[in-house]
């Protein structure tokens, strides 16, 4: 809770910015320019996380034992380790955006200044990537440090979004001042690193990278499938997006993004939960194992189902009136898309437990194969919708994708609780 209480402080401040600064680009964008900048960030962000590697996950999950044991010898080459894979994610992610949108631009509707534009800015958020600063910093307990640098991007944002309103009002302008944002924001979160002295371990100890396998028995599987598995998840919320926009228009996919961005906030909060509680379920994993997890994961499960009919009651409520505050009376047609959007992120809330429980027992190639299955379930139900619902069918694809990996992640979970199969403490060599 004190994890969470951190995160949301920080993540309540992004959401009241990103309301303002959604609320002057829109404005000043249109519909159909919305729409453009929504699909060149989206894909931007889509292709820069499709190969990244989740190192924080990796860092937690295996720098509790160093930490534990007080050895920062093999503390400082899994931080190596980390930033290497960075580094690799940014050289293949530069190469594979540069394919992908080669190969594949015309087919999603992208003409070649938009493509250009969309390889340049997943260029700059490979080169701002800062899941290792924030491993480091959740390993060590300093959710205030990481709450604070994650407060620079919206805070960023905001000041650029209204400093280009007023000097040059453009899709560049807008572009320019997201990718400064990117930058300062990964720059704020390494200082962060240094604050908490572990910025010298990169380089005082632990230089013979190779031996990180020794040192953490199993890690690159786990480095693998927790990479598949986030790629994954990016893509299933990403993919409507594209799928709005290539089969409907530009114009459709600016009001499917503001609806989206709108009910996202749901699925974030699902995702601080479950970033502040991983640290701790991988403790508790290695000294009872994952059987000694039912009546939280339970607990929990009745808890975020209660606050997530609230929050949809709200939807319902406030949607309507939220969108036309936001983007205006053109996105008040949206309503339906935000309802849709806003059941599938109540549904990631009430399983919030589920994934980082599985992963914390070692089992993350089993959330990577629900993930798949519900991923193309999801995108077989927007083809089929769509010509049916129009943009509301893609929409209803993304519940179809939230309730399926929440009813296999469910089936896993309480068979590996019921057999209590986590893996025991791994065995670190002398």
């Amino acid at each position: 809770m004190q994890n969470f209480s951190w995160m949301l402080a920080s993540r309540i401040l992004a959401a009241v910015f990103s309301l303002i600064y959604l609320a002057i680009i829109t404005r000043t964008l249109g519909v159909s320019g919305f729409g453009r900048f929504a699909l060149i960030t989206g894909a931007a962000q889509l292709l820069s996380n499709l190969l990244a590697f989740q190192t924080w996950q990796i860092i937690i999950q295996y720098g509790v034992n160093h930490i534990e044991n007080d050895d920062e010898t093999r503390l400082s080459r899994l931080y190596r380790s980390a930033v290497l894979l960075d580094a690799i994610s940014v050289v293949i992610g530069i190469a594979a955006g540069a394919l992908i949108l080669h190969l594949f631009a015309e087919a999603l509707g992208m003409k070649p200044t938009l493509a250009r534009a969309t390889l340049i800015f997943n260029i700059i958020m490979l080169l701002a990537m800062r899941s290792t600063p924030l491993g480091i910093l959740r390993l060590r307990d300093r959710f205030s440090l990481a709450a604070a640098a994650d407060s620079t991007l919206p805070s960023l944002r905001l000041f650029g979004a209204i400093v280009v309103t007023f000097v040059h009002p453009s899709l560049q302008g807008y572009l320019i001042a997201w990718a400064i944002a990117e930058l300062l924001s990964a720059a704020a979160h390494w200082y962060a690193v240094h604050r908490i002295g572990d910025f010298g371990l990169l380089f005082r100890n632990g230089r013979n990278v190779s031996k990180v396998f020794a040192d953490n028995p199993g890690i690159s599987r786990y480095a693998w499938t927790s990479n598949f598995s986030q790629s994954l998840y990016v893509s299933a919320k990403q993919i409507p997006l594209f799928l709005a926009g290539g089969l409907t228009g530009t114009a459709a996919a600016g009001a499917f993004s503001l609806a989206s961005q709108l009910a996202r906030s749901l699925t974030m909060v699902a995702q601080l939960v479950s970033r502040a509680a991983f640290p701790e379920i991988v403790r508790a994993v290695r000294k009872q194992g994952l059987g000694g997890l039912g009546g939280m994961i339970w607990q929990s499960l009745r808890t975020a189902t209660a606050v997530s009919i609230v929050v949809f009651l709200i939807a319902v409520l406030l949607g309507g009136f939220v969108l036309e505050a936001v983007g205006g009376v053109q996105f008040a047609s949206t309503y339906y898309i935000l309802l849709w959007l806003t059941a599938a992120a109540c549904v990631d809330l009430a399983t919030v437990t589920f994934e980082p429980s599985i992963m914390a027992a070692h089992r993350a190639h089993l959330a990577f194969m629900a993930k798949l299955a519900a991923t193309a379930m999801m995108i077989g139900a927007a083809l089929f919708l769509e010509p049916i619902m129009g943009a509301n069918g893609v929409a209803a694809a993304v519940l179809v994708n939230s309730g399926c990996t929440a009813i296999l992640l469910g089936m896993i979970l309480a068979y590996l609780v019921r057999r209590g199969t986590a893996d025991p403490k791994p065995m670190i060599a002398n």
